[in-house]
């Protein structure tokens, strides 16, 4: 494994608040994402011990024996791949029952355990969850982004900011994986992406499934990496393969569970009966995509549509995980209606703000564009706070009342 830069991890606040008050806390998200390198760095200084069930000796130990291994562990612990050994779950919850400790064990998990019958029977009310993302562009580059504060405030101050230009095809391309990131070639990168997801599909998979054909699994993901931004079709998925469609929703369900695939779910409201109740799929990587569909970033650029659908996943993914760390819990969907107009992405934040964020790789914004954002703003009435348009320009300014264009290049920087 490439030695790579420690980059800062905003999470680490909501870790450090978890442990201090909640028995059980469970960092999960995909594999190399740094979620062993978070938990050491932030709970070593506070007296934690570590141990990781990638150890067989561990893996077996706690298998065979879960409460006695649960019994003989640290005062504190970290306890990492546990989705490795589900059978503990029982075990620590009956340890946190006799002492409900703050911060006694923190967990990691590589596969999505909220999904695993045994963890939400056995932890209810004792665990904290805290998703941790392959790198944000904020964490690359180093500062803490204002972004979502000013899209949830209601407004942005005008000003202007370089063009990002070729640099941003060139982002999308390099996704946010620290180890791929530490490769300086772009063609090495790509190559760890895809040795990535054919380990964890021969690893990863045969844990948590018993998959007769594993070759589907990657021609699938390529396939979804193809449609990444677009509303889920099964139907379309499942054609290409002689599978039925409950069976590939069954290989769409697992790249969940593995953090390769989410679905993003459709608005809602009762204002109005015309909007589409279909989840979009988007990959959660957008490196990850490029090397699955064999692009690099001179191929992204000049191939605009394509661009324009990976720049959306590559936003979405920017902003999920910068909401990942905000204090109060914001939940992403998407808007469309029957009549095909429109938005990337809603965030609700409560039950008061709401805002929209509509995508665009163009270097200018017409009127035309805030379409969707303003039939958005009819629909959700007095929780409209702001809708913005994110293209790849220089200058922020308004479009109307609480309607704003904004360069992409502002979601990650200071505020």
């Amino acid at each position: 494994m490439e030695a790579h830069k420690l980059h800062p991890r905003f999470a680490a606040a909501r870790l450090l608040e978890a442990l201090a008050d909640t028995p059980v806390v469970l960092v999960h998200g995909p594999r190399q994402a740094g979620k062993t390198t978070l938990a050491r760095r932030t709970a070593a200084p506070l007296g934690y011990a570590y141990v990781t069930f990638d150890d067989e000796v561990a893996l077996a130990a706690a298998r065979a024996d879960p409460a006695g291994f649960v019994d003989d562990l640290p005062e504190r612990v970290i306890l990492d791949e546990v989705q490795r050994a589900p059978a503990i779950f029982t075990a620590l919850k009956r340890s946190v029952d006799q002492a409900r400790t703050p911060g006694r064990f923190l967990l990691t998990g590589s596969s999505n355990v909220l999904l695993l019958p045994t963890l939400a029977d056995s932890l209810a009310g004792r665990i904290g969850l805290l998703q941790l993302h392959p790198l944000a562009q904020c964490e690359l580059a180093g500062h803490e982004p204002g972004f979502l504060g000013d899209l949830l405030r209601g407004g942005f101050k005008l000003r202007s900011v370089p063009r990002l230009g070729r640099s941003l095809a060139e982002r999308i391309a390099a996704g946010g994986y620290p180890a791929a990131l530490a490769r300086p070639e772009p063609r090495r990168r790509a190559a760890w992406y895809r040795d990535y997801v054919e380990a964890l599909i021969q690893r990863d998979v045969r844990q948590l499934s018993r998959i007769a054909s594993l070759d589907v699994l990657p021609r699938l993901l390529a396939l979804v990496a193809g449609q990444t931004g677009r509303l889920a079709n099964v139907s379309d998925l499942s054609s290409p393969f002689q599978l039925s469609r409950p069976t590939i929703r069954d290989y769409l369900t697992l790249l969940e569970r593995l953090f390769l695939v989410e679905e993003l779910p459709p608005w809602h409201t009762n204002r109005t009966s015309r909007l589409v109740k279909t989840p979009k799929l988007h990959l959660l990587d957008t490196g990850v995509a490029c090397a699955l569909l064999g692009l690099g970033a001179e191929d992204l650029w000049q191939d605009r549509g394509v661009l324009g659908q990976l720049l959306e996943t590559f936003v979405v993914q920017e902003i999920r995980r910068q909401a990942s760390w905000l204090d109060e819990d914001c939940r992403l969907s998407h808007f469309r209606d029957r009549d095909g107009v429109e938005v990337d992405l809603v965030l609700e934040q409560g039950v008061r703000r709401l805002a929209g964020v509509e995508i665009k790789a163009s270097a200018t914004v017409r009127e035309a564009d805030f379409r969707g954002l303003r039939k958005l703003a009819d629909a959700a009435g007095a929780r409209f706070v702001c809708g913005v348009v994110l293209y790849d320009g220089e200058t922020s300014a308004r479009f109307g009342e609480r309607l704003f264009a904004v360069p992409i290049r502002r979601l990650w920087e200071p505020g």
